[in-house]
């Protein structure tokens, strides 16, 4: 496969829209519970979203990044039209799911698309088994570590506001202050994980194509990753707040505090081993802990089992897609 200076740019800025697609499919799982709980309005909380995605990355640096692009797939079996093909089957999962409403995994469509077309080039022995058997688990690990913290959170807050005799005003009107600390905790949390899956791709891209000699993530692919994702945000994912704010469980202030801080928790635990966990997975078992610990008829599971099949379908959807478009678009390529 040929590699010219035009297609790799071409293949950059395929990235970038993968990143775009990203922030609209993804933009659900930081403000879902801001603003279906009312405490800010659409517009205020992508805001406030946006300012904490930002600032992780100069807390918590490229670590995710570096598993994406270097850490599951062996990249000096990776080419260009690897990666193109990769994102083409990530872009059209995220896409398809996006017009369903259904809030899947960005995060598991972007590495189902790149091990695929890995694999339609170069077989499976281009696969990385200790990269992968921890990312794995934590498609297990996430939601369940999510909705077990958001169950005790909620029961801890139960506790506490029993105890105070504090009146459902009181509670209200803290709650509803203490939402914003969690959820600019959250979207700390999530600028730690999800932003940096295209900068890994992108740094991928850049050292099979001979312009870089290193995995070393430069600072222009940082900041086009950050612009593409919140211009993403800002364009769309309301079918999926809906979903992810009111169809699973009906959420007060203090779920949405609850929900948010378990979320976090669970997503900085992931950040701090370098795994490039989904987002949506994780404030979604939260939330259905926190509906959970009122009663387990107060979640409605029917939706969160559907998520949770579009969930296992991910990687597998995505790796077919991209290996099918790999396998045609090679001759071309």
């Amino acid at each position: 496969m040929g590699t010219s200076l035009l297609f790799v740019i071409f293949i950059i800025l395929v990235a970038l829209v993968f990143d775009f697609t990203n922030g609209m499919h993804d933009a659900a799982n930081s403000i879902a519970t801001v603003v279906s709980t009312r405490v800010l309005t659409p517009r205020q909380a992508v805001i406030w979203a946006a300012f904490f995605n930002f600032v992780a990355f100069i807390v918590f640096g490229t670590a995710v990044a570096n598993t994406i692009g270097n850490g599951l797939i062996k990249i000096e079996d990776v080419t260009v039209g690897v990666i193109f093909a990769g994102l083409l089957g990530a872009i059209l999962w995220n896409l398809f799911t996006w017009y369903c409403g259904l809030p899947t995994s960005s995060s598991h469509a972007l590495i189902g698309g790149y091990a695929g077309a890995a694999i339609a080039n170069a077989g499976l022995g281009v696969i990385i088994p200790s990269g992968w058997t921890m990312t794995l688990a934590f498609i297990v690990l996430a939601p369940v570590i999510g909705l077990v913290l958001g169950l005790v959170f909620y029961t801890m807050a139960m506790w506490l506001i029993y105890y105070s005799k504090s009146s459902p005003k009181a509670v209200t009107t803290w709650s509803r202050r203490a939402q914003l600390v969690s959820a600019a905790f959250y979207s700390l949390a999530h600028g730690s994980n999800d932003a940096q899956k295209t900068m890994g791709i992108i740094t991928a891209l850049l050292v099979s194509a001979g312009l870089l000699h290193s995995f070393k993530i430069p600072l222009w692919v940082v900041l086009a990753a950050q612009t593409a994702i919140g211009l993403g945000t800002l364009s769309g994912g309301w079918r999926i707040v809906k979903t992810m704010g009111q169809k699973i469980t009906k959420l007060r202030p203090i779920d949405g505090v609850c929900a948010e801080t378990a979320s976090a928790i669970s997503i900085f635990i992931a950040t701090f081993l370098g795994m490039p966990v989904s987002t949506t997975h994780v404030i979604t078992g939260a939330i259905s802990g926190v509906g959970a610990a009122k009663r387990a008829s107060a979640v409605r599971w029917n939706v969160t089992f559907k998520m949770v099949w579009v969930w296992l379908f991910t990687i597998p959807g995505a790796a077919m897609i991209a290996a099918l478009g790999f396998l045609l678009l090679k001759p071309v390529m």
